[in-house]
């Protein structure tokens, strides 16, 4: 009765990844079948834990971190949990031999979250590292199927992906995450004259990580590149978007791609990858 379950728990973890995000369920279907099911419960994870941190108004969303804590040491402990995406979860870590390091450095990252910080840049550095470059690394560890080798060649490549894709969320949440969270991740920026001039400084940086991260996914196995690659253009055409938009509206408001156009880009992606012209 237990497979049943851990259908189930895999199962909820998938529909959480295709509810809350289009572009990664996308991303997710053009990887190998065999792996699928563990990239959607490091999602469903993660997700949980974002929702934590940026949702639950209203709640005590500290108490809710150090439960979510606790209850995935005793999941990974005893190799299983009631709630099914930690389920899914410690399944996953436990089949993938996903490095608990990785874990506790994530959830450090969404306790920061529940902090007032101003961001200097070596905390920065530390947020992003827990908050994205980690979950790279997860997710790496389950592309290259313990191939240590393989891993720690491509590792710093994962991070970079990890941390572009972070920093583009970044700027495309910039309004709610200083209006409504009274967040402000970019060291030494102040909000109040966030102006074309300080985004454009942090899109260079940006674009040099993207950059960086395609040597990387040209590199991994078959199993995983196309669905990488198509994840990587998704965030590429967000931030190309967000290029475009000026500072004043992207205070205003939240930069998003239609649907429409997230198949134009598989499209594309698609034909890019058959060509081999990534």
């Amino acid at each position: 009765m237990k497979k049943l379950f851990d259908e189930l728990s895999h199962d909820v973890s998938k529909r959480t990844t295709q509810k809350y995000s289009t572009s990664f369920s996308l991303g997710i279907l053009a990887l190998s079948p065999s792996i699928r099911s563990a990239i959607y419960a490091i999602y469903g994870y993660v997700r949980l834990a974002d929702e934590i941190v940026d949702s639950f108004h209203g709640f005590d969303k500290e108490k809710l971190l150090l439960s979510l804590k606790t209850e995935t040491e005793h999941a990974l402990e005893e190799g299983i949990s009631l709630n099914p995406i930690l389920q899914s979860f410690q399944d996953t870590v436990r089949k993938y031999k996903i490095e608990r390091r990785l874990i506790d450095q994530f959830l450090h990252s969404m306790e920061m979250d529940l902090q007032k910080i101003n961001y200097n840049s070596e905390l920065y550095k530390e947020y992003i590292y827990g908050s994205a470059e980690v979950v790279g690394l997860m997710c790496l560890q389950i592309f290259t199927e313990g191939n240590k080798q393989k891993f720690e060649e491509l590792k710093p490549f994962a991070m970079k992906l990890g941390s572009a894709f972070q920093k583009v969320n970044f700027l495309r949440d910039l309004k709610d995450d200083y209006q409504v969270l009274g967040r402000t991740y970019f060291p030494g920026i102040n909000m109040s004259v966030f102006d074309n001039s300080v985004k454009f400084e942090i899109e260079k940086e940006i674009e040099s990580e993207f950059k960086e991260a395609l040597i990387g996914i040209k590199k991994l196995p078959g199993s995983s590149m196309f669905g990488v690659y198509l994840a990587y253009r998704y965030y590429l055409s967000l931030f190309e978007k967000i290029k475009r938009t000026s500072s004043q509206k992207i205070m205003k408001k939240r930069v998003r791609i239609p649907n429409s156009q997230k198949i134009l880009v598989a499209f594309k992606s698609y034909i890019r990858y058959k060509s081999a012209y990534l």
